[in-house]
Parts: structure tokens; C-alpha cells; sequence
């Protein structure tokens, strides 16, 4: 059996290729709205983020999806990126379980 390729992508605030499953797209489309896309296949400028709450601080205190995206990012949006990232861990965490 051949071994599937498992694709990577690079998180903004890190810098480190990871797993895209491990991740989360942030996306910009054409009129400038920022918003989660859990997908993957929404159009518009993406950026990852790793599921980590602590990058997202650092990405907030140093508007890093500001710069990635080409875009104003409001802080109520990290809030919300945080608030997913700890949903996904969570389910992440049931599935492994099972």
C-alpha cells in the first residue's frame, strides 16, 4: 500500500511546518473581511495559524495576521480564533479518545 503525502503548511506567528490538519486557516476575501475557515477551501488571501492559544496571544500582540493578511484584524477576531482553537482541541481530544 502507498503512503499518502501528508500536506504541510507554515503557521505565521511561528514560522514551523506542521501538518495542515493541525492548523487553522484564517482567510481574507475581496472586500477585506477577515473570518476562521474551518473548511480550508474558502476564497481569498489564507494564512495558518497552529492550534495553540499562546501563538495567537503573540499574533494579537503583535498583529501578525495584520501583516500576513494585508488586512485590519480587530481584537474581538482573536478572541473568536481562541475560542475555536479550544473547540477544535477539544474535539481533537474525543476522537483520539475513540
Amino acid at each position: 500500500m502507498q503512503k499518502r503525502k501528508i500536506p504541510m503548511r507554515k503557521c505565521v506567528v511561528s514560522g514551523e511546518m506542521k501538518p495542515k490538519k493541525d492548523m487553522v486557516r484564517i482567510v481574507r476575501n475581496k472586500e477585506g473581511e477577515v473570518s476562521i475557515d474551518p473548511t480550508g477551501k474558502k476564497n481569498g488571501r489564507g494564512a495558518y495559524v497552529s492550534l495553540d492559544t499562546e501563538l495567537v496571544m503573540k499574533a494579537k500582540k503583535k498583529k501578525m495576521l495584520d501583516q500576513a493578511l494585508n488586512a485590519q484584524v480587530d481584537d474581538s477576531f482573536y478572541d473568536e480564533l481562541i475560542d475555536y482553537i479550544e473547540y477544535k482541541k477539544a474535539r481533537m481530544e474525543i476522537e483520539n479518545e475513540q
